[in-house]
């Protein structure tokens, strides 16, 4: 059940210009963005045509635990702040929810993630598309295991692909507890003890930021992966077409970003910077191939760290990527203007 390392967001958060009150085609964000409450138990699913529910998860305990630079459990206020001003490209039918923040003050990252596994759950349950905002990437062990849970009450096998913009494959074993470079070894171990698919594709792999032994493990365990550098210099419809091979196998899609994917230019604000990392316009156009395939049930962006930003540059990056997100799937609907 939640407890009080759930909080549901302030109105005050949610801030912004405001061209018209009363014209919904000049209206922003904040001003169309309604907050809900995860623990009311009087919920009632959303029967609308497109809804959409942002979760917060302020937690960067995993990143202390992997040696990383703190600062990511900012991310979800500095991530907000850059959405509040985003222009509603979309029809009025097309719904925008704050379901709150979890963290991680007081409690351990193992009883955080699994807040908020319960708060992705709870917001599948209610008819509603989960954009979490990291937090560190040890967001994505909740986050998954809240997908998890939702499908395997009409499946006990769910067949779940994930696709991971990432420098690193974070798939290191963890002896002493998980942290934010173990979570795709975590699920890996969590589908082998239940006897799921395991489908990992990564997509941005830094050769000089994983050691050989990730790489073998990667290949053991079966997880596909693009290297950045084959995608800034390669053919992009090879990347495609792997895409198409991995994603035809899967019934459900879950996206996460690791902000340190791109290249420091577009995003100083993370854990671990990539001085040669990916331009977000390629990785955008990755995502709305996907998203395409109608099989993306649930999305995330972790290691904005707001500590480390520039001009809130990392921030506002991390939020463009959600309007694109929102925009491309109420394409999808027939609901974009």
């Amino acid at each position: 059940m939640f407890n009080m390392n759930y909080k549901p967001t302030e109105k005050i958060v949610w801030q912004g210009r405001i061209d018209s009150e009363s014209n919904f085609d000049a209206f922003r964000w904040h001003q169309w963005i309604e907050n809900i409450d995860l623990s009311d138990d009087d919920l009632i699913p959303f029967t609308g045509k497109l809804g959409f529910a942002f979760i917060g998860f302020c937690c960067d305990e995993g990143v202390r635990r992997n040696g990383g630079r703190i600062g990511a459990a900012n991310g979800p206020i500095s991530t907000r702040k850059e959405m509040a001003n985003l222009p509603c490209c979309f029809t009025e039918e097309v719904k925008l929810f704050d379901a709150g923040n979890i963290s991680c003050e007081n409690i351990t990252l193992e009883e955080s993630q699994a807040l908020l596994s319960e708060a992705v759950e709870k917001i599948l349950s209610l008819n509603l598309f989960p954009i979490v905002l990291g937090g560190g990437h040890e967001t994505t062990f909740g986050h998954y295991n809240g997908v998890l849970n939702y499908l395997s009450k009409n499946n006990p096998k769910p067949n779940i692909g994930i696709i991971n913009f990432d420098a690193h494959f974070d798939l290191r074993p963890y002896p002493n507890g998980g942290n934010s470079g173990t979570m795709f070894r975590q699920i890996a171990d969590i589908c082998a003890e239940r006897h799921l698919n395991y489908s990992y594709f990564c997509m941005g792999v830094q050769k000089h930021s994983n050691t050989v032994d990730l790489f073998k493990t990667a290949d053991k365990l079966g997880a596909k992966y693009i290297l950045a550098r084959d995608i800034t210099n390669g053919d992009p419809w090879t990347a495609l077409e792997k895409l198409d091979q991995f994603i035809k196998h899967q019934d459900h899609i879950y996206i996460t970003v690791c902000s340190d994917v791109f290249t420091s230019a577009f995003a100083p604000g993370v854990s671990a910077t990539q001085s040669l990392g990916l331009d977000p316009e390629k990785v955008l156009k990755f995502i709305k191939y996907i998203l395409k395939s109608n099989k993306v049930v649930s999305f995330d962006i972790s290691e904005v760290s707001p500590r480390f930003d520039h001009d809130n540059t990392t921030a506002n990056l991390a939020a463009v990527i959600i309007f694109a997100l929102v925009d491309t799937i109420s394409e999808i609907h027939n609901l974009s203007l």
